[in-house]
């Protein structure tokens, strides 16, 4: 499986978490792979998803402008970070500023490596890994994280339809390492919402593996009502209920991801 080694001076793993359907599973993900991994190493969760779900998510009911301090008004980006009550696991917020942020940078030159720029201003050491939770469109938000980031994590429902929006996702990374960021890849594609009961979410992961190969995931994220109700109680499945198999899938995610730099 594809991971970007961290070069000499380069202590953090930059992953941006995105897919260009809508439903796929990224804040999910982010939310709860960032709990997981924070059981073992720090996690700094960067939401630019203007429905600032994963910021809910967190429990900051008040983020202020967050992010769009960042992009629109040169704040630091450590200037909007703060901790969560998840173990190991710090926020950089969304708010719903950040809806303008799209037309305000139109045509700015240079808009697509504000966030890079910022990262780069960060502490060396201070987070083990970056989750950059991106929205549902190809956007200067989520084209800034794949600026930044040198890996890429792609949340994939378990549906035939959602093989499409896969597709699409792969040849805007194409296009971005030509064009912005070399050093991009694919370091994995997750199966969420897996309903192993049903004959269709199992041949979609099929097809994911036939396709894919071993970009895909082991872990699959196994559709789970406890996963569904956490969102509602500000907490990651790890508190929420630390006994589901929710947890269970999203601790071997984490495991799996912190396997691939032994690998490396």
């Amino acid at each position: 499986m594809a991971y970007h080694k961290p070069q000499p001076g380069e202590d953090m793993r930059k992953i941006a978490i995105a897919n260009q359907k809508g439903g796929s599973g990224k804040t999910t993900t982010s939310v709860n792979l960032a709990a997981a991994l924070g059981e073992h190493r720090r996690v700094l969760v960067i939401d630019l998803d203007p429905q600032h779900s994963a910021t809910a998510w967190f429990g900051l009911r008040e983020p202020g402008k967050g992010l769009y301090g960042v992009f629109v008004e040169n704040a630091g980006l450590s200037e909007v970070i703060q901790p969560t009550e998840v173990p190991g696991v710090d926020l950089a917020p969304s708010s719903p500023w950040l809806v303008g942020v799209e037309r305000i940078l139109s045509g700015e030159v240079g808009a697509e490596q504000i966030l890079a720029r910022h990262l780069a201003k960060l502490s060396p050491g201070a987070w083990d890994y970056v989750l950059m939770d991106c929205p549902p469109t190809l956007g200067i938000l989520t084209i800034n994280a794949l600026a930044a980031a040198a890996e890429i994590l792609v949340p994939v429902e378990a549906h035939v339809m959602a093989l499409t929006g896969l597709a699409q996702l792969l040849h805007t990374v194409n296009v971005v390492k030509e064009r912005i960021n070399p050093d991009l890849r694919v370091s994995g594609i997750l199966a969420c919402r897996v309903d192993a009961r049903t004959r269709h979410a199992r041949e979609v992961v099929e097809q994911l593996r036939e396709h894919n190969g071993n970009v895909v995931y082991q872990t699959v994220i196994r559709e789970n009502i406890r996963l569904a109700e956490c969102p509602s109680f500000a907490q990651p499945i790890t508190k929420y209920d630390p006994r589901s198999s929710g947890a269970a899938d999203y601790r071997s995610l984490a495991q799996e991801i912190i396997a691939q730099e032994k690998s490396s």
